[in-house]
Protein backbone atom coordinates (compact mmCIF):
# COMPACT_ATOMS: atom_id res chain seq x y z
CA UNK A 1 0.00 0.00 0.00
CA UNK A 2 1.30 3.29 -0.68
CA UNK A 3 0.22 6.61 0.58
CA UNK A 4 0.49 9.93 -0.29
CA UNK A 5 0.09 13.83 0.55
CA UNK A 6 -0.59 16.46 -2.19
CA UNK A 7 -1.10 20.12 -1.32
CA UNK A 8 -3.83 21.93 -2.96
CA UNK A 9 -3.97 25.59 -1.75
CA UNK A 10 -7.05 26.72 -3.88
CA UNK A 11 -8.77 23.87 -2.20
CA UNK A 12 -10.11 24.26 1.59
CA UNK A 13 -11.24 20.93 2.42
CA UNK A 14 -9.62 17.94 2.72
CA UNK A 15 -10.07 15.51 0.34
CA UNK A 16 -9.38 11.28 0.35
CA UNK A 17 -9.66 8.84 -2.71
CA UNK A 18 -8.40 5.34 -2.71
CA UNK A 19 -7.34 3.93 -5.79
CA UNK A 20 -7.55 0.02 -5.61
CA UNK A 21 -7.72 -2.95 -8.21
CA UNK A 22 -10.52 -4.50 -6.21
CA UNK A 23 -12.13 -3.81 -3.22
CA UNK A 24 -10.84 -5.81 -0.58
CA UNK A 25 -11.69 -6.23 3.08
CA UNK A 26 -8.08 -4.20 4.02
CA UNK A 27 -9.36 -1.50 1.73
CA UNK A 28 -12.62 -1.58 3.07
CA UNK A 29 -11.65 -1.08 6.63
CA UNK A 30 -9.49 1.70 5.26
CA UNK A 31 -12.95 3.38 4.17
CA UNK A 32 -14.04 2.68 7.19
CA UNK A 33 -11.23 4.52 8.88
CA UNK A 34 -11.40 7.66 7.16
CA UNK A 35 -15.08 8.03 7.51
CA UNK A 36 -14.79 7.21 11.25
CA UNK A 37 -12.28 10.20 11.52
CA UNK A 38 -13.91 12.71 14.00
CA UNK A 39 -17.28 10.96 13.79
CA UNK A 40 -18.80 11.13 17.36
CA UNK A 41 -21.62 10.30 19.31
CA UNK A 42 -22.97 12.76 21.96
CA UNK A 43 -23.15 11.51 25.45
CA UNK A 44 -23.20 12.55 29.17
CA UNK A 45 -21.12 11.67 32.52
CA UNK A 46 -22.01 12.58 35.66
CA UNK A 47 -19.79 16.35 34.96
CA UNK A 48 -20.60 17.08 31.44
CA UNK A 49 -21.99 16.76 28.15
CA UNK A 50 -18.82 15.04 25.56
CA UNK A 51 -18.96 13.88 22.41
CA UNK A 52 -17.31 10.43 22.17
CA UNK A 53 -15.73 9.76 19.00
CA UNK A 54 -16.13 6.56 17.58
CA UNK A 55 -13.20 5.26 17.11
CA UNK A 56 -12.89 5.48 20.87
CA UNK A 57 -16.33 3.00 21.52
CA UNK A 58 -15.55 -0.49 22.36
CA UNK A 59 -19.14 -1.22 23.00
CA UNK A 60 -23.09 0.30 23.41
CA UNK A 61 -25.31 -1.42 25.89
CA UNK A 62 -28.96 -0.84 26.99
CA UNK A 63 -29.95 -2.05 30.98
CA UNK A 64 -33.15 -1.13 31.72
CA UNK A 65 -34.06 1.17 28.77
CA UNK A 66 -30.91 3.20 29.37
CA UNK A 67 -28.16 3.39 26.71
CA UNK A 68 -24.12 3.14 27.77
CA UNK A 69 -21.36 4.15 25.62
CA UNK A 70 -18.18 2.11 26.96
CA UNK A 71 -14.90 3.69 26.09
CA UNK A 72 -11.49 2.46 27.69
CA UNK A 73 -11.71 5.01 30.52
CA UNK A 74 -15.65 5.39 30.96
CA UNK A 75 -18.85 4.74 30.76
CA UNK A 76 -21.01 7.43 29.61
CA UNK A 77 -24.91 7.69 28.82
CA UNK A 78 -27.09 8.85 25.74
CA UNK A 79 -30.29 9.64 25.11
CA UNK A 80 -30.12 7.89 21.96
CA UNK A 81 -32.11 4.46 21.59
CA UNK A 82 -30.09 1.29 20.34
CA UNK A 83 -31.88 1.25 17.44
CA UNK A 84 -31.02 4.92 17.06
CA UNK A 85 -27.33 4.27 17.19
CA UNK A 86 -27.24 1.02 15.05
CA UNK A 87 -28.64 2.93 12.06
CA UNK A 88 -26.53 5.53 12.82
CA UNK A 89 -23.09 3.63 12.78
CA UNK A 90 -24.25 1.67 9.51
CA UNK A 91 -21.35 0.85 7.32
CA UNK A 92 -19.19 2.35 10.11
CA UNK A 93 -16.88 -1.17 11.30
CA UNK A 94 -20.19 -1.26 14.30
CA UNK A 95 -21.79 -4.79 14.89
CA UNK A 96 -25.89 -5.28 16.62
CA UNK A 97 -24.25 -8.69 18.61
CA UNK A 98 -27.21 -9.06 20.53
CA UNK A 99 -30.74 -7.53 21.43
CA UNK A 100 -28.98 -5.25 23.58
CA UNK A 101 -25.70 -4.50 22.65
CA UNK A 102 -23.49 -2.95 19.65
CA UNK A 103 -19.74 -3.85 19.63
CA UNK A 104 -16.87 -1.89 17.55
CA UNK A 105 -15.26 -4.46 15.34
CA UNK A 106 -11.92 -2.40 14.98
CA UNK A 107 -11.87 -3.51 19.45
CA UNK A 108 -12.25 -6.94 19.08
CA UNK A 109 -8.61 -9.23 19.38
CA UNK A 110 -10.25 -12.71 19.94
CA UNK A 111 -13.43 -14.50 19.04
CA UNK A 112 -14.49 -17.92 20.92
CA UNK A 113 -17.12 -19.93 19.89
CA UNK A 114 -19.11 -21.25 22.69
CA UNK A 115 -20.98 -24.96 22.73
CA UNK A 116 -23.97 -22.88 23.04
CA UNK A 117 -22.96 -21.78 19.09
CA UNK A 118 -22.58 -17.89 21.04
CA UNK A 119 -19.62 -16.64 20.07
CA UNK A 120 -17.21 -14.77 23.23
CA UNK A 121 -15.88 -11.31 21.77
CA UNK A 122 -12.66 -10.39 23.52
CA UNK A 123 -12.27 -6.34 23.59
CA UNK A 124 -8.65 -4.72 23.80
CA UNK A 125 -9.55 -3.81 27.04
CA UNK A 126 -10.12 -7.05 27.83
CA UNK A 127 -13.83 -6.97 28.57
CA UNK A 128 -15.54 -10.11 26.74
CA UNK A 129 -18.91 -9.36 24.81
CA UNK A 130 -21.04 -12.34 24.01
CA UNK A 131 -22.51 -11.95 20.42
CA UNK A 132 -25.70 -14.10 20.07
CA UNK A 133 -25.91 -17.52 18.09
CA UNK A 134 -29.10 -15.59 16.25
CA UNK A 135 -26.21 -13.16 15.18
CA UNK A 136 -22.98 -15.05 14.52
CA UNK A 137 -23.54 -16.27 11.56
CA UNK A 138 -23.75 -12.67 10.41
CA UNK A 139 -20.37 -11.50 12.23
CA UNK A 140 -19.05 -14.87 10.91
CA UNK A 141 -19.94 -13.86 7.15
CA UNK A 142 -18.64 -10.33 7.60
CA UNK A 143 -16.11 -11.35 8.43
CA UNK A 144 -15.02 -14.12 6.38
CA UNK A 145 -14.75 -17.18 8.55
CA UNK A 146 -16.39 -20.35 7.57
CA UNK A 147 -18.36 -22.41 9.65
Amino acid sequence: MKADIVKDRTDESVKVEIHCREVTTEVSKLKSHIDNYRAGITASDREATVIVALEDIFYIETVDKKTFIYTKEKVLSTEKRLYELEALLEDRNFFRCSKSVIINLSKVVKLKPEITRNILATLENGEVVVISRRYAGELKSILGIGG
